[in-house]
């Protein structure tokens, strides 16, 4: 785990590390540009039941996945000694590996251990820090490789294993349990984790967050190893942990593989992510409910994504899409929150047909709509949306903080909340006066000026607060601009 997460500025979640794809008897290779399988599929069933107590067994699972899960070691600054490690899972027998984006970020060179005790140096195909995947390719041939699953059947209650490297020990396996699906946990894209380098551009936060939590042990070093099933099918990637003390502390995170297999693909095949928009803005997950209230909605009732805005020119619009619809389904799949809806969207590519069910006023409507490229939304967006109109969706004013406030609150950056207007995203979300906003973005806020520029790089995303409230805790504040 790299040192500079573990001086993050204080969210509850640390992350952990892993990302996987692999098996020893089940086969999968990435061909003509996509993940298929290579080689037949035992028809056994993997799972192991002792009839007089009921007990599952996980031993073959954990052989068929553990010769394709790698130890990652990285090198910082043309260092000799590794400044980080993290796991890996064999995703091609030619020798592609997935990971975490957060397990290679700044790496200036990448060894990759395998089981059997080779080592390689690895290339870095690309990273999306976005989902928090990477992809990096090592010179072998022959290579085992973990059969990829479906997450969208993944239950709660049923049984995982995760399988990686937790704090350098030699290839581990625990198991637990499914304990939540479609999970957002601010954690991607926070700052030091994904952080811009030197003077970046400020990208605007357009994190997808639908983790699979799961009460598996996973400890640092364990990030980008696999989470399976028990027929060994790779069904997410460990990315973090939710603990205050930096280790395992009961709930972990996997990005599911439904959306890995997306988003590997295209790394593979072009080296970035290729993102298709619908142009929709909707309530952050934790300011949801509260959202809904102050609409006079009974959010029991809301079945599906409330839309609280849409931009102009966008696919959604050309739908015939508006502010205060309700998105029930994408694709026949019935929403049951946003954190689902937004990983639907980022399954697509740019010119997809994606077909919408959505509630207007109590009477349901179905259209199809044509999704955007990002770049096509940002060139939409520069003449959409003014600075006065995002402050106005913000309903909140700000000033620079004083030097006593920053000696009081040991700070070296941050703007001051002087005032918060009802019926805004703040005054919705409970930022109160006196909050002083430390980062948007993974961005230091310094002055005012930082705010205009962080909220207009933002425009397309989610814009993703650090603060700390007017009683010293420190607090994130999640809030969408469109997908």
């Amino acid at each position: 785990m790299n040192k500079s997460h573990a001086a993050l500025l204080s969210v509850l979640f640390i992350i952990l590390q892993s990302v996987v794809i692999s098996c020893n008897n089940k086969h999968k290779s990435i061909q003509n540009g996509s993940i298929q399988d290579s080689v037949p599929q035992p028809k056994e069933n993997t799972t192991t039941i002792n009839t007089s107590n009921g007990n599952v067994n996980f031993v073959t699972a954990a052989k068929m996945v553990m010769p394709a899960v790698v130890h990652i070691k990285i090198h910082f600054n043309a260092s000799s000694d590794y400044g980080a490690s993290g796991s890996g899972v064999i995703i091609s027998p030619d020798g592609f590996i997935a990971t975490n984006n957060h397990v290679v970020e700044n790496a200036s060179a990448i060894d990759v251990v395998l089981p059997d005790k080779r080592t390689f140096s690895a290339k870095l195909i690309g990273r999306d820090p976005n989902t928090d995947l990477a992809l990096i390719k090592i010179g072998a041939s022959n290579l085992p490789i973990v059969k990829l699953g479906n997450s969208d059947i993944v239950q709660i209650g049923e049984w995982v294993l995760a399988v990686g490297f937790p704090l350098s020990l030699n290839t581990t396996v625990t198991a637990g349990i499914v304990s939540a699906k479609a999970r957002s946990i601010g954690i991607i894209n926070r700052p030091g984790r994904n952080a811009p380098q030197n003077n970046a551009a400020i990208e605007g936060n357009k994190a997808v967050e639908s983790f699979i939590q799961t009460d598996a042990a996973i400890n640092p070093g364990n990030s980008g190893g696999a989470l399976v099933n028990t027929d060994g099918e790779l069904i997410g990637i460990n990315s973090a942990i939710a603990t205050q003390t930096g280790s395992y502390a009961g709930y972990a995170f996997a990005i599911p593989v439904n959306l890995a297999k997306k988003i590997l693909d295209d790394l593979k095949n072009f080296g970035i992510v290729k993102r298709g928009v619908l142009g929709v803005a909707f309530p952050a997950p934790s300011a949801e409910d509260q959202y809904l209230k102050q609409q006079g909605l009974n959010p029991a009732l809301v079945n599906g994504v409330y839309i609280t805005g849409v931009q102009k020119e966008s696919a959604a619009a050309a739908a015939g899409l508006k502010e205060g619809d309700i998105i029930q389904s994408i694709d026949g799949i019935v929403l049951n929150s946003s954190t689902e809806f937004s990983e639907r969207i980022a399954r697509h590519k740019p010119g997809d047909i994606i077909k919408l069910t959505y509630q207007r006023k109590g009477t349901t409507a179905a259209v199809s709509a044509t999704l955007h490229s990002e770049e096509v939304v940002k060139a939409e967006i520069k003449s959409d949306r003014t600075l006065e109109e995002i402050y106005n969706r913000l309903g909140a004013t700000f000033a620079p903080v004083t030097a006593v406030i920053k000696q009081q609150f040991n700070l070296n950056a941050g703007v001051l909340v002087t005032k918060v207007l009802k019926d805004g995203f703040f005054d919705q979300a409970g930022i109160l006066p006196g909050t002083i906003i430390a980062f948007i973005n993974g961005k230091p806020i310094n002055n005012p000026k930082d705010i205009d520029m962080a909220l207009l790089s933002a425009q397309s995303g989610m814009v993703q607060i650090l603060a700390i409230a007017p009683d010293g805790s420190k607090v994130v504040f999640n809030f969408s601009m469109g997908t």
